[in-house]
């Protein structure tokens, strides 16, 4: 299995870096990379980030951006609320939400890390959520090989 990219872009950029992706190339800028899973992951992860902030039942299923990439995936606006949250949801008593999050994540079937590792990817994942910018028209996207 290849690896999955989850970046911030406008929606003609995101065109762009899928392109130079699908090509085999490395493009520039801010991107996190996970290696061993599928557009299908990322999706249980936004279930997960869901319930925790108490968002659960929002459509967090990616959707293709446009009829040009077949590997471009947008990222619902409901997922990328839900993930951001995680940085700053409060919890009553002594959980923290995204490390519960990132632990259930790991724990899912055929996960190819563990709970350490699934928490760096699910708070790099939630800051590049935070990041959005509605007014620069910008969007989470996931690029799957």
């Amino acid at each position: 299995m290849g690896f999955t990219e989850i970046f911030v872009s406008t929606h003609n950029a995101a065109l762009k870096r899928a392109d130079v992706l699908d090509a085999g190339g490395s493009p520039a800028g801010q991107a996190l990379r996970i290696p061993g899973i599928s557009d299908f992951e990322i999706e249980q992860l936004g279930d997960l980030a869901g319930v925790a902030v108490h968002a659960g039942g929002a459509d967090y299923e990616l959707a293709m951006v446009d009829v040009a990439s077949d590997s471009l995936l947008g990222v619902p606006r409901a997922m990328v609320r839900a993930l951001a949250d995680l940085l700053s949801y409060e919890t009553e008593g002594e959980g923290n939400v995204l490390d519960d999050v990132a632990e259930k994540w790991a724990a899912q079937d055929d996960m190819p890390f563990g709970a350490a590792e699934a928490r760096t990817y699910v708070q790099q994942f939630a800051e590049l959520a935070n990041s959005v910018d509605d007014a620069a028209r910008t969007g989470v996207y996931v690029w799957s090989s």
